[in-house]
Order: C-alpha cells, then structure tokens, then sequence
C-alpha cells in the first residue's frame, strides 16, 4: 500500500479519535485536541493528494476511499457542532445530504465506466467547509474554557469575532456547497439518463 492511501486510512482512522475527544465530557483539554486532530486529519486530504500524482500512484482505492473519508470527517465534526449548538441542524443536513448526493451521481458515474473528478467547485467548497468548521471548533474551545460572556467581556474583539465571523464562513460554506453539489448534476446530467 502506498503512503497516499496510507494518509487516507490515517485520515478515516482519526474520525473515531476526533470523536471521543469532542464528545466525551471530561476529558481534559477534550476540544483543544480534537480541534487539533480535525486539522491533521484535514491537512492529509490535500497531502495524499499530492503524493499520489506526483508519485503517479493514483489508485481506485485512493480515488474511492479519499472522498469517503473527507466525507467521514466533515460529518462527524457536522454533527458533534450541532450537538454543542453551535450551528443549525439544517445547515448540516444540507451539507452531509450535498455529500449524499454527490457520492451517489458518481456512484451512478463508475458503474457506467465514466469517472467524475472534483471540479473547481467542489475544490472550494472543500477548503470553506474545512475553513469554517475549524473556527467553529475554536468558537467551542473559547466556550468550554471560558464560558461566551466572560470572553466577550475580557476581550471584545475576540468575543465578537467568534461570535459573528464563524457563523458567516458556515454559511457561504452551505451556498457554496449547494452550488457545486448544482453544478454536478448539471455537468453530469446524462449519467442520470435511465434510457439511452
């Protein structure tokens, strides 16, 4: 095996990690590590990447099991912010189901011999996604230690930032998100096609 797909079950295998340190009440400094473990496992998407086409070791494994676990991870950070009440369960469900949807049209796609590769859009929806739920797990971190109105009253800045500028990113993340999940089934539409 090589070390692109490697990162890639380094990247699903921290998903569980990530896990029991958000959720899991006591533990000390719990959100500071899985905010830290959500960025390693983040930075490996585009490692693997990397190493794969520069290496030229691009394998159906890796072209399988990347999106999955990219997938995997955004999920369970989704769902452990919506648990804190950090953000709407209706801005995750329209993300992971964008994620649904998408893996499904390429699914469709492969059993036909055609493959779907990641387009612009889906590039950035990619990066704003990650962007926007790292502020979030930080805007968790401010809370856990410090507690909301403590922090907005020892440092405004900071209290105001986290306060507006993670919910802003979250959101063109969800716009963004829908347009590229858009985007794919309009560039794709003929895969969709049941009678040719």
């Amino acid at each position: 095996m090589n070390l692109a797909n490697k990162l890639t079950i380094l990247r699903i295998f921290l998903v569980p990690v990530f896990l029991v340190f958000i959720a899991v009440k006591g533990i000390p400094y719990g959100t500071f590590i899985a905010t830290a473990i959500f960025i390693l496992a983040a930075s490996t998407d585009k490692l693997d990447g990397y190493i794969a086409r520069s290496r030229n070791q691009v394998t159906t494994f890796g072209k399988i099991m990347d999106p999955l676990a990219d997938k995997l991870l955004v999920t369970a950070a989704l769902v452990s912010l919506v648990e804190f009440q950090i953000i709407p369960g209706w801005a995750a469900v329209i993300i992971i189901a964008r994620e649904f949807a998408v893996s499904g049209l390429r699914t469709v796609a492969a059993s036909e011999g055609i493959v779907i590769a990641a387009s612009w859009w889906g590039k950035l929806k990619t990066v704003i996604q990650i962007v926007a739920i790292i502020l979030l797990l930080f805007k968790v971190n401010i809370i856990t230690t410090y507690g909301w109105s403590q922090t907005i009253g020892d440092n405004m800045f900071l209290g105001t930032f986290f306060d507006v500028v993670p919910e802003i990113v979250l959101y063109i993340a969800v716009v963004i998100t829908l347009i590229s999940g858009i985007d794919y089934f309009v560039k794709n539409k003929e895969t969709l096609i049941v009678d040719k």
